[in-house]
Order: C-alpha cells, then structure tokens, then sequence
C-alpha cells in the first residue's frame, strides 16, 4: 500500500513521528515540509495530491496546525474525498461510510500517540457498500459535473 504524506510547519513534528510508525508497513511517500521552518500548507497540499495521482497512491495523509486548511485546500480536487478527524471513531466512519481517500489531522490538536492511533484505526477500516456506496456515487457525479474542464496542471 502507498501512502503520501504531506505538512506544514505546524504538522512537521506529527508527520515525521507518523512517517516513522507506518515505515516498513506501507510504502511511504513523504513530500515536506522537512523543517519546522514556516511555510504554506496549500503548498504542501498541492503537493501531496498531485504525487498521489502520479504514483497512483491509495491514501494520503495531510498535516496543518488544526487540519482545517489541508481539508479545504484536499478537497478541492476531483477525486479526493478529504477527511478531517480529531477521533479514532470519525476517521474509521470517513473510511467506512465516504470512502474518504485522505486523512487530515491537527497537530495542535492531538497527542502523537493518539494521532498515531487515529491513522491506524482510518488504515484498517474498509470501505462499506450499499446506501453509503451509493452515496458516494453521487458525490463522484457532482464531481464529475463541476471540475469536468479543470486543467490540474496549471496549479
């Protein structure tokens, strides 16, 4: 399983305690911040969806002071279901009943054993069919009527 991960400055502490807990498990893709030096997590952001479309990931994992700014800018995407979780119980439900591609978490939220527990829980749990399938469907049908003439390359 690959996975990408990406931060700000504020999240550079939880990401790298994230990367080495799922190193050795998943295959690891870690696209910055490297430094707790400030930065703009739309860029980080940015950055992480498109790697996750190039190398054809399975999930990513976005990193900010709250999460709130990497789920807006995430969920900007055609095909990115961005969940923010601050819970073990709502990142398995994101997985379970919206099929939520990204998790994002706030590092001045949560511990790092329990954010550590958050990722695992949203890893594990499976996609769930039937209503919640259907569901997510028509969020893919929307998607595909809103972002049909976007040109991703230009951002």
């Amino acid at each position: 399983m690959k996975i990408v991960i990406g931060s700000d400055h504020a999240g550079y502490e939880l990401k790298e305690a994230i990367v080495r807990h799922l190193k050795g498990k998943y295959e690891v893709i870690d696209v910055g911040t490297y430094s707790e030096r400030r930065c703009d997590y739309p860029d980080y952001a940015i950055k992480a969806i498109k790697e996750y479309f190039n190398i054809g990931a399975d999930f990513g994992i976005l990193i900010c002071g709250t999460g709130i700014g990497m789920s807006i800018v995430a969920n900007k995407f055609k095909g990115i279901r961005a969940a923010l979780a601050y819970n073990v119980e709502t990142a398995r439900l994101s997985r379970q009943h919206n099929h939520a591609n990204f998790l994002c978490l706030g590092a001045r939220q949560l511990s790092k054993d329990y954010a550590i527990k958050i990722v695992d829980e949203w890893l594990r749990a499976g996609q769930e069919g039937g209503r919640h399938k259907r569901r997510v469907g028509k969020i893919v049908r929307l998607e595909d009527k809103v972002f049909r003439d976007i040109d991703y390359s230009k951002i």
